[in-house]
Formats: structure tokens, sequence, C-alpha cells
């Protein structure tokens, strides 16, 4: 007699199909990238036009300029083409200080990891020094020297948030250099540049990634705690973090005020999170 199959997995009837985390994650930055691209199309209004006649109007008035859908602020601007416009500071802000944190701590950790000895020693306690040091006192006195501003903004978040990578690439690149694909390339004559960037880097990067990944989330948060304290980008420019310390002079008679920009907030981080998730799944060899 032949050999009985097992037991088929059940599969119970009507059952929907789950919508992958990562999936969710992706269309929601998508939707945040798509109306900072388009705001000049996507917005109903100028963010900029005040109406004072029409000033804490509830969502969903109508107005001279149309229909106010989430509403309007303390000078009648449109609060939905506010919150368009805002998301072009945060993605901005979030991918600039991503960049410029992770090239800059990724080369650190790198050569640190790659020489060791003094070079390594002092480029390590280097970036603990830098992690002692309250991100929120280092953001006043780099904006107190060069004064608040979008540009200012990135150099603060990514003169702050580089160490995280330094460390990451300095583990991985101390397990890599004596990796036999290494040792043959140097006993080829390859020089310390073309090493680390054509042997070290390639397992390097992967780890990069993931730390990048989960990274934006935190530097949509931060921007808008610097706008909110005013020390991020300055109005009239709009910001999610601004609207937030705008509307907190008005919860209990205009709720929508900071509501829908702290609505903005969670959503947007909780896709960044949502897509650092799985690309750290996919990318991190521990997990595989």
């Amino acid at each position: 007699m032949g050999a009985t199959a097992g037991p088929l997995p059940s599969v119970r009837r009507g059952a929907r199909p789950r919508i992958p985390s990562g999936a969710l994650g992706a269309a929601i930055l998508a939707s945040a990238l798509i109306a900072a691209l388009g705001a000049p199309y996507l917005a109903p209004q100028s963010p900029f036009a005040q109406t004072l006649v029409m000033r804490l109007r509830p969502p969903a008035t109508h107005g001279p300029g149309g229909t106010y859908w989430l509403g309007t602020d303390g000078l009648g601007r449109d609060v939905l083409s506010r919150l368009v416009f805002g998301a072009r500071a945060s993605l901005i802000v979030a991918g600039l200080a991503v960049a410029v944190s992770g090239a800059s701590g990724t080369a650190v950790g790198m050569v640190a990891g790659y020489y060791r000895g003094r070079i390594g020693a002092v480029l390590m306690r280097f970036v603990d020094t830098v992690l002692s040091i309250p991100f929120l006192l280092l953001a006043i006195a780099v904006v107190a020297v060069l004064g608040p501003s979008l540009l200012n903004t990135v150099l603060v978040l990514g003169l702050t948030r580089w160490p995280r990578y330094a460390r990451v690439a300095f583990g991985q690149t101390l397990a890599t250099r004596t990796r036999e694909f290494v040792e043959a390339a140097r006993a080829l004559g390859s020089g310390d540049g073309r090493l680390l960037r054509r042997h070290v880097l390639p397992d390097v990067l992967p780890s990069a990634v993931v730390v990048a990944t989960l990274e934006i989330g935190l530097m949509i948060v931060f921007e808008a705690a610097l706008s909110f304290l005013g020390l991020g980008v300055q109005p009239p420019v709009p910001s999610w973090g601004s609207m937030l310390a705008d509307g907190r002079n008005y919860l209990a008679t205009a709720w929508w005020l900071a509501t829908f920009p702290g609505l903005a907030i969670m959503l947007t981080v909780l896709g960044a999170n949502l897509v650092g998730d799985a690309v750290r799944d996919r990318l991190d060899p521990r997990i595989r």
C-alpha cells in the first residue's frame, strides 16, 4: 500500500488575504510623497492666503475660496492646503538628514573598523562623545549660531544621528576585513581605498540601509519637534510641527488645528516604521 498523504492545511471559507505590513507602510509613505511632490496641484488653495473673516472655521465649511475640508486656522488659512505643503518640509528634512547622517556615520565606522588600533579607538571615542550630548542641547547650540532654517535643521539632525550608523558599520567592518575575499584582494595588490569601496562597503551597506529605513520615522518626529519649538522650519512655510504649535492654543475651541497635523505625523511615522521593519526582516542576516 502506498503511503498516505498527510493532512492538508485547512482553509477557512471567506478568509480574506492579509495585507503585508511592509506594503501598507509603503502605501502610506507613497501617499505622503505624492502629497509633497504634487502639493501645488493637490492643495485646493494657497497655504499662505489669509481670509480673516473665515478664521477658526470647522471642517467642511464653505467660504469665498471654496470648501475648507479640514477647517481654517487663526489667520483664516486652509488647514488642508497647509497640511499638504507641510509634507514637503517633513519629507525633505527626513530624507536629507538620513542621507547626511548615513553617509558620514558609515564612513567613520568603516574607517575605524578597518584600521582599528589608535585610529579606531580615537574615532569610536568621538562617537561615544557625540552620543553623550543631549539632542535638544545640540539643536539649540547649532540654531543659536547659524539661525533656524530648513538647511540648519538637516544639519542638526545629521550631526546627532550619525553615530548609530558608525557603530553598525564599525562592527560589520571588523567582521569583514579578515574574510578570505578581502585577504585575497589585498594579496593581489588592492589598496585600502579600493578594499573599502569594492569589498567592505557591499557587506556594510545592507546593515546601513536597515538603520536608515528605521531612522526615517525618527527624523520626521525630530523635525516636527524642532519646528514645534521654533527651532526648525520657520513661518510662514508650512510645517506639521509648527502647525501643532499653532493649534495648542486652540485645543478647547478649534480641535482640528492640532488633530490633523498630529494624525499626519502619526500615520507617516507608522508607514516609515512598517517599511523599516519589512526591510530589516529581508536584509538582516540574523533574522534570516
